[in-house]
């Protein structure tokens, strides 16, 4: 009973601040939109939004590993496996500047999906060819104004944690515009924020490693589906040593 009380208070007071916390960001868009042409503060503003209710929720504690390893002064295409909803707030606590792309229906949320148009986030429509053109060509034009492309390769979440395969869009990106590519690899988020459900049940710890980047001379010469492979095999290695750390921590605790 514990657990499906605090849940419907959390649940009530991200839905309210969410209110309160666009107003503030339709007012940082209005000051900032003349001369930060990137929206780079609005976007700082976003991670701050998305990372406060992990703050402030103490059943899902955070470890990141290899922050360091994200270059400020460089444009990635950046790439994460994809457990939960809660992925997006996880990845905003890592605080550097990117564009998201996603899915054309979160644009329909409330204060969530109107903060992405102020944002200039990249909306796709998964069952359209023609939008899958478009994805690359407005991703392609952040790249080219110094902002990174933060995406999700697999396309979904993944229902038993595991790393789906990639589709090739976020590698034909890096391709072409010559990107060093940024992989991002978390565990957890699936047991914290399940597909289907949003009652909060126990302490899950959430882990997260920013890996060193895939530089454009280490694909010369492949094509963007042995380049999502390479990525693959490299996240799906750090994965099984994320899961064996906290495997092993476990078992010291007991």
């Amino acid at each position: 009973m514990f657990y499906v009380i605090f849940s419907i208070l959390f649940w009530l007071f991200l839905a309210l601040s969410s209110i309160i916390i666009f107003l503030g960001a339709l007012v940082l868009w209005l000051f900032t939109f003349p001369f930060d042409r990137n929206l780079r503060l609005q976007h700082m503003y976003s991670c701050w939004w998305g990372s406060l209710y992990l703050w402030l929720n103490p059943f899902w504690p955070m470890r990141v590993e290899g922050r360091e390893k994200i270059d400020p002064s460089q444009v990635y295409v950046a790439v994460s496996n994809h457990q939960s909803m809660l992925d997006i707030l996880v990845i905003h606590s890592l605080f550097f500047h990117f564009k998201w792309v996603s899915k054309k229906e979160n644009l329909y949320i409330p204060f969530v999906g109107w903060n992405m148009l102020l944002n200039r986030y990249v909306t796709i429509d998964r069952a359209s060819r023609k939008s899958f053109v478009r994805m690359i060509r407005d991703c392609r034009r952040h790249i080219e104004k110094g902002s990174s492309i933060m995406i999700f390769p697999e396309g979904t979440r993944s229902t038993d944690g595991n790393i789906r395969n990639f589709k090739d869009g976020a590698f034909r990106l890096a391709l072409q515009m010559k990107c060093p590519v940024l992989p991002v690899v978390l565990d957890g988020t699936g047991e914290s924020l399940p597909k289907k459900g949003f009652v909060i049940t126990k302490t899950t710890p959430i882990n997260v490693r920013v890996l060193d980047p895939v530089m454009p001379v280490e694909y010369e010469g492949i094509d963007s589906r042995e380049l999502g492979n390479k990525v693959r095999e490299i996240m799906l290695s750090a994965l099984e040593d994320l899961r064996k750390k906290e495997a092993d921590k476990k078992h010291q605790n007991n």
